[in-house]
């Protein structure tokens, strides 16, 4: 069985502040190296055989110290690179939910063809991702992969994987430092996750 530990990156300083940060690169902060560490320590037992990381700099700063412990190496996939959210990136989440509360509702419900101002919509995303994740089940049958991941990007590969809800985004965009194990049967369907305690 292929098992898929897939990663949420450590904070940045936006992060830290509730900032949007959509596919801006920028470096852990003090606050996401801790929590990175923490994860590592947490992901140790799982014998990670590859790293697959998005090409922002806290997403690959998290994969080379989760890959050093098992030697694996680092490889940066362009199709895992965090959903564009336009005009949005540096504004604060709260400052859309007062300024924008319509684009917020629909932001939270997800759906589909609703995109930030000059951004992404999370259809294309899923276009995006999924030949990438088709192409990682068909040629890896068993073993432990890792997939290092911003939010909201990692929620939709997580619903790709599990075939579920992508849940509120909104919540999600904090998320960081944080992991799920996804089990992947031979016929390349989830069979079932679990959801490591929060780094934050």
């Amino acid at each position: 069985m292929l098992e898929i530990i897939l990663i949420q990156p450590g904070a940045t300083e936006y992060d830290d502040a509730q900032r949007i940060k959509g596919n801006l690169s920028f470096p852990l902060s003090d606050n996401g190296r801790r929590q990175v560490e923490r994860m590592v320590a947490e992901v140790s037992p799982e014998r990670i055989e590859a790293v697959f990381a998005a090409p922002c700099q806290s997403a690959q700063e998290t994969a080379q110290l989760v890959a050093q412990p098992f030697g694996a190496k680092v490889r940066t996939v362009d199709e895992l690179q965090n959903i564009d959210h336009g005009l949005w990136h540096g504004r604060l989440i709260e400052e859309i939910k007062r300024q924008q509360p319509k684009a917020y509702r629909q932001w939270q419900e997800h759906q589909q063809p609703v995109s930030p101002p000059e951004g992404e919509s999370l259809s294309h995303a899923r276009q995006r991702v999924r030949p990438f994740l088709q192409r990682l089940l068909r040629r890896r049958k068993k073993g432990v992969v890792a997939l290092v991941v911003p939010e909201p990007l990692a929620s939709v590969i997580r619903s790709e994987l599990r075939h579920e809800s992508l849940g509120d985004l909104w919540k999600s965009e904090c998320d960081q430092g944080t992991w799920v194990r996804i089990p992947i049967s031979a016929e390349g369907r989830a069979v079932s996750a679990q959801a490591a305690p929060r780094a934050g």
